[in-house]
């Protein structure tokens, strides 16, 4: 079975106050891309292990990855005794704040769930998504969402338009656990997440420009300030809806102009920087 494990980014992400087990309560917008990985995976008859192999180098060892995880628990929820082979082709940026790892992880999950005939429901697999990693829950359903808690509560909502994407990182990445450790250390400045919901809803982009915000940009920008020297840059160059994703290190920029993303798209990629070109996910 070949399965995709779609991206996505947030374009409002703000940070609210610690619960009592240590973790981050968040408010965010997110917004699933076409940009995917793309998975192979079948059951493997007789075998005592599952085996996972990845063709990016930079994933040194996938048997300890978000997909062992969510096999493991899920085997441990369901009682199954299958093991399977799943190779991943990777096109998602790694440590870029596109939930690439959350997103193989569930659409294994999704796939196991077909493969073998199991039936959850969707409180189910939140339960579970949860029990692996927060954007689990989210790549469960890669629709637009506010998405609440650790990103247990997913809210679907209403856009008008599938905005063409511009994604440029740095070679470099950041953890989330750096930057959330940053982030305790500092001021953050959260955004009005209902003019971004409003702008999404209307097509509105000149208020989505003004009102996309992302609390992280602060301890990210500190931590690796190339972030937000990329950034500055693609507001020299035109584009006004732009912001970083997730911890970063990526940043986004959402255009109806395609040509003009994809001529960005060579500019950024000649300097060395990391770059696709995609846009907003819709399902019909």
């Amino acid at each position: 079975m070949y399965i995709k494990a779609y991206a996505k980014i947030n374009i409002a992400l703000n940070v609210l106050a610690k619960d009592i087990d240590g973790y981050h309560q968040l408010d965010m917008i997110n917004l699933p891309l076409e940009l995917h990985d793309s998975i192979e995976i079948s059951v493997l008859p007789g075998s005592s292990d599952s085996f996972i192999t990845c063709d990016d180098i930079e994933i040194e060892d996938t048997k300890y990855n978000l997909i062992s995880m969510a096999i493991a628990k899920a085997r441990e929820l369901y009682g199954f005794k299958q093991q399977f082979t799943i190779h991943v082709y990777k096109e998602i940026p790694i440590s870029a704040g596109l939930a690439g790892g959350s997103a193989n992880a569930a659409a294994v999950l999704n796939a196991i769930f077909l493969l073998l005939k199991i039936k959850p429901t969707n409180e189910e697999k939140i339960a579970l998504a949860k029990s692996i990693g927060a954007d689990v829950p989210y790549c469960m359903f890669n629709v637009p969402a506010r998405v609440r808690g650790i990103g247990e509560i997913i809210e679907p909502i209403s856009i008008k338009k599938s905005y063409h994407v511009l994604v440029v990182k740095p070679q470099k990445g950041l953890s989330t656990k750096t930057v959330f450790d940053q982030a305790d250390t500092m001021e953050l400045e959260n955004g009005d997440n209902e003019k971004v919901l409003e702008a999404l809803a209307t097509g509105n982009d000149d208020l989505l420009a003004s009102s996309v915000h992302n609390a992280l940009e602060k301890p990210s920008f500190l931590l690796l300030p190339e972030i937000g020297k990329i950034k500055n840059l693609l507001v020299q160059d035109g584009l006004k809806i732009v912001l970083m994703s997730g911890s970063g290190s990526s940043i986004i920029a959402l255009d109806n102009d395609a040509k003009k993303l994809a001529k960005l798209e060579k500019k950024y990629a000649k300097l060395g920087y990391n770059t696709r070109l995609t846009r907003i996910l819709r399902r019909k």
